[in-house]
């Protein structure tokens, strides 16, 4: 729940389309160090490099794309052209848009394979209502208090140790990262405090070496930490999906992009 390419070109190719950054600044902060390669791009017979995918999203007129953090039993807003659906559920998300939806998967620590699904033909989808940022961020906060009442209620330091230490941490302000300068201030907390979140949530969700732990009592800590589970996922759509209101940078927009 922490690794959101998807939430990444999300963002700054959003940014790029719009005029809001240059080329090189968004193809930076997609590729870090990190191999990307896209099969399946409109044109293409082969695997290409990213900042190609990012300069065919222009010419397809493509402004906007959406995060999409798919579960079993809820795939909104992802079109339903074929093989879509089960390769974002075994990835966890995808990045969608009006002609091309793109599903990242992680190949070790240095690269990242994308598939790109083109859209033309499929019926459109409209994309999951979101909540605003403040709602969200209110949202949230409710779900660090529960978290704190429910991991205490089932005794979860019993069970793994590290814990408690990341649940006295919850309620510290930790900004996300690596998104472009002008990403409202409010989603990069949001975004921050699910991501601490959802540490907490991998940590409590994971039976630790030893632990005494019934299928039972599994199941019931399943069950209570889901709603939390679901809180993390919506405000870290929201946050990744969040636009800011402004004009756009025309002397950004008119920059030549350079392939890489």
């Amino acid at each position: 729940m922490h690794d959101f390419p998807a939430g990444r070109f999300t963002v700054w190719a959003t940014a790029w389309l719009t005029g809001r950054t240059s080329y090189d600044e968004a193809l930076d902060a997609l590729l870090g160090d990190t191999a990307h390669r896209v099969s399946g791009l409109p044109g293409t017979g082969e695997a290409v490099p990213l900042g190609w995918a990012l300069t065919a999203l222009r010419s397809l007129g493509e402004r906007r794309f959406r995060l999409v953090l798919p579960v079993p039993g809820d795939v909104r807003g992802l079109p339903a052209v074929p093989g879509l659906a089960p390769l974002a559920l075994e990835s966890g998300q995808a990045s969608v848009r009006d002609r091309l939806a793109l599903v990242p998967e992680t190949i070790g620590p240095e690269a990242v394979s994308w598939t790109a699904f083109p859209l033309d033909g499929a019926p459109p989808v409209a994309p999951p209502v979101e909540g605003t940022l403040r709602a969200v961020s209110g949202a949230l906060d409710l779900a660090v208090a529960d978290a704190a009442r429910t991991l205490a209620g089932l005794d979860l330091a019993r069970w793994n140790p590290e814990v408690p230490t990341l649940l006295a941490g919850l309620a510290k302000t930790t900004d996300a990262r690596g998104l472009p300068h002008d990403h409202d201030p409010l989603a990069l907390s949001v975004l921050g405090r699910a991501q601490r979140l959802a540490k907490v949530l991998d940590l409590a969700m994971a039976d630790a070496p030893g632990a005494a732990v019934n299928h039972a009592q599994a199941a019931a800590r399943d069950d209570a930490l889901r709603p939390l589970a679901d809180a993390v996922r919506e405000a870290t759509t929201a946050a990744f999906n969040h636009v800011p209101r402004r004009p756009p940078d025309d002397t950004a927009a008119r920059e030549r992009p350079r392939p890489r």
